[in-house]
């Protein structure tokens, strides 16, 4: 309800509103001081209120009227103190207590960090000498500040540290740094299967020829103690297993006479000279009792034998392979018996690999069979020696007489040699000169090709040897017998 207009040009309301008075500071903060007590004295006198502080500005709410008594009051008398007093200061002096203003003590000012020191003032030259330092987090925090600094404004270092980051992002591999031990050796296998050579090698030297660069890899894999290292050679004379002790500088060295053979065949240099001995383990004795290679002098430095053992094996592969293909049906005479080259240079690659076998067994490295086309070449020249192997071992009195003699070239008993991964053949068991007949067959021997590597290489007894066995007993005995009897030292 409103008011006539008084000629102000405006309205009063009917009734003003009433505008509570100011609170105590301590209410508006929540919190009441410790000596005020909101229940009066028993004298009806309020206490002394402490001094307000504003809390902030406020805005102003509108003209105020001024507030009316409510009722009439009585003057106050002053407090009589009721003993006596110490004087007290003034009390601009006398500060009150956080409590007393109502509020809260000020929370602890936390210290204020030490400044770092700036970054060193570097040349350009050195900032540049530092980024791959830089790149590797190798940089105390000043060289690195300095670094980063100089990378905001010069663009071809920030190029060259972007490039370097990322090249070291490329060394922190997942993957161990250690390279696999038959790396060179699968390279190697990769490079003689693709490449085609420019002096077209025969196959039957081209078994050798791999044989050995897979063993000139391993050789070159191995540290100057590991030359020294001790190496058991195993072989069956015939009757028994037997061993000798060297080392793997003797082991190149007798596969280097051995080799020997071959070369004083096709002309070349025998390393042990014109008057050294035809027989394989002779050969290999002169050598270790006075080759100059296997001195301590000589051992120490591994070149001094592998090197000669390489170049002589280039020098066999390289005559061979100029020399046509009339070549490979030349005599190598090995004291007792004589093979052809072709077949002979099969031969050297098996021992190559067994010896390889033996070398690695000593030094704990891993070492693969050969490839599946040169283990069958080697497994075909062992079963065609197997009848002759026979035949000397029933001169010798090592082995069951012939059970049926017939005429050359007639079928006669035979033996079905079966190898796993390299083919299967029919040996004749009554005389070389018969002819093996799969009708005729008597006995089954199968071999996987490690079993065929053990006892061909004589490194198990033949009675242990892992095979499946199927017919005439004896004639397995024989068989298993004669194939051992193919190794030597």
């Amino acid at each position: 309800m409103s008011r006539p207009d008084d000629g102000t040009g405006g309205t009063e309301p009917a009734e003003a509103p009433r505008i509570p008075p100011p609170r105590p500071a301590a209410e508006d903060s929540g919190r009441w001081p410790a000596h005020w007590h909101p229940t009066p004295p028993a004298d009806g006198v309020p206490p002394p209120r402490g001094p307000q502080e504003p809390h902030g500005p406020q805005e102003p709410r509108g003209p105020q009227e001024p507030q009316k008594p409510h009722g009439p009051q009585e003057p106050q008398e002053p407090q009589k103190p009721h003993g006596p007093q110490e004087p007290q200061e003034p009390q601009e002096q006398q500060e009150p207590a956080a409590e007393s203003r109502g509020r809260l003590p000020a929370p602890p000012v936390p210290p204020v960090p030490p400044v770092p020191p700036p970054a060193p003032q570097l040349s350009h030259a050195v900032l540049k000498s530092l980024l791959g330092a830089w790149a590797l987090a190798a940089c105390p925090p000043e060289e690195t500040a300095a670094v980063e600094a100089h990378l905001n404004h010069c663009n071809p270092c920030a190029d060259e540290a972007l490039r370097l980051r990322e090249a070291v992002g490329l060394l922190h591999t997942e993957q161990s740094l250690d390279l696999d031990p038959l790396l060179r050796s699968r390279v190697l296998a990769g490079c003689l299967g693709r490449r085609p050579a420019r002096i077209p090698v025969p196959d039957w030297a081209g078994v050798y020829d791999a044989e050995a660069a897979r063993l000139d890899a391993l050789l070159r894999d191995m540290g100057e103690a590991e030359w020294r290292a001790p190496v058991r050679l195993r072989w069956f004379d015939g009757r028994r297993q037997v061993g000798r002790d060297t080392t793997v500088a003797g082991v190149i060295g007798h596969l280097m006479v051995v080799d020997g053979i071959l070369a004083a065949s096709l002309g070349l240099p025998d390393p042990l000279g014109a008057d050294a001995p035809g027989d394989p383990e002779a050969r290999t004795e002169a050598y270790w009792h006075d080759g100059p290679e296997l001195s301590p002098e000589a051992a120490a430095e591994p070149e001094a034998v592998r090197e000669p053992w390489r170049e002589q094996g280039h020098a066999l592969v390289r005559t061979v392979s100029f020399a046509g293909r009339g070549a490979r049906m030349l005599p190598v005479p090995y004291g007792g018996f004589s093979l052809p080259l072709r077949d002979s240079f099969v031969d050297r690659a098996f021992e190559c690999w067994v010896h390889a076998g033996d070398i690695a067994e000593a030094i704990d490295y891993p070492y693969e069979p050969p490839a599946s086309a040169h283990l069958r070449r080697m497994v075909d020249l062992y079963a065609r020696l197997l009848p002759d192997a026979l035949a000397q071992r029933r001169r010798a009195g090592l082995a069951g007489p012939p059970r049926r003699l017939g005429t050359a070239g007639a079928p006669g008993r035979t033996l079905h040699l079966e190898v796993e991964g390299s083919g299967h053949w029919y040996i004749p068991l009554d005389s070389p000169a018969a002819l093996p007949s799969e009708a005729e067959t008597v006995a089954r021997i199968a071999l996987d090709r490690e079993a065929f590597y053990q006892l061909a290489a004589g490194h198990v007894p033949p009675e242990e040897a892992a095979a499946g066995q199927i017919g005439d007993p004896e004639a397995i005995r024989d068989v298993l017998f004669a194939t051992a009897s193919l190794s030597r030292l």
